[in-house]
């Protein structure tokens, strides 16, 4: 596993604390709306993480939800959280978004939340996704827009490379805001055999602090890998970091935006 998809150790803790209410719980809502907008039966999803895709499905009334990800840590902190009384059902397993271990034309819907950014070859992750869907099935994702529209982590980003030029730490920038180029995954999606591809840019603001920002960023994401292989102390970048957003927003509570793109694309009937 590389350290841009190395979501383990603290990172699923960390992740689910600190960044989910910050940047991941607005989107949730939005992409669990698009999933369930045609009134789906079965839903796949893939890099579920710690779930919080998974928990805004739970309320929709008879639906089965297959729930995945690659990273053993994330999904049994996903497993951990999900409340009772749910009335969609949902079943676990690892797996690997670019190889399902699914048959083709099982699934109404392929839903992922912030994943597609890490597939290492896009197109034969989106080619998986239209095998195990359905004739007319959709294929429901987003991704995160670039630093410009979300200034925290690019703050956090600048702060730890410009510590260490020259030692791969720009992961912010590099993966989870790499990807931010609506011709490109809509090409992407054409090739491989998607139809009536749909991207919009959404925007919404997050709340945090200077402090939980530096600790998110830097050691609840795969970043943190990349620290600890780098000279850097993962103390110091954290610190680094600290500082540079406050510098920029103050000590206290603050708002920022948070911008993503959401993508519908749909299996040719």
């Amino acid at each position: 596993m590389s350290g841009d998809t190395a979501f383990t150790g603290g990172v699923p803790e960390l992740y689910e604390r600190l960044l989910v209410p910050m940047i991941f719980a607005a989107p949730a809502r939005l992409l669990a709306q698009a999933v369930l907008a045609e009134a789906p039966q079965r839903v796949l999803e893939t890099a579920a993480g710690t779930g919080v895709l998974t928990r805004e499905l739970l309320a929709a009334p008879g639906l089965e939800v297959v729930a995945t990800d690659l990273n053993p840590p994330m999904l049994a902190a996903a497993q951990a959280r999900m409340p009772d009384g749910a009335s969609a059902t949902v079943r676990w397993e690892v797996a690997d978004a670019l190889a399902l271990p699914f048959a083709d034309s099982e699934f109404d819907v392929v839903a992922c939340q912030f994943g597609a950014m890490f597939f290492p070859d896009k197109v034969r992750g989106y080619a998986e996704a239209l095998r195990v869907l359905r004739p007319g099935g959709r294929f429901v994702f987003n991704v995160w827009d670039t630093v410009a529209t979300n200034p925290v982590p690019g703050v956090v980003s600048d702060a730890v490379s410009a510590a260490r030029p020259g030692e791969s730490l720009d992961f912010i920038r590099r993966t989870p805001h790499g990807y931010a180029d609506r011709e490109r995954i809509t090409a992407e999606l054409v090739e491989a055999g998607f139809a009536e591809v749909e991207v919009g840019l959404h925007q919404a603001p997050s709340r945090t602090t200077a402090a939980e920002a530096a600790v998110a960023f830097c050691q609840g994401t795969p970043l943190r890998a990349h620290i600890e292989a780098s000279s850097l102390d993962l103390a110091e970048a954290t610190e680094l970091a600290r500082v540079a957003v406050e510098e920029r927003w103050g000590e206290g509570p603050f708002e920022a935006p948070i911008g993503w793109l959401q993508v519908t694309a749909r299996v040719p009937a």
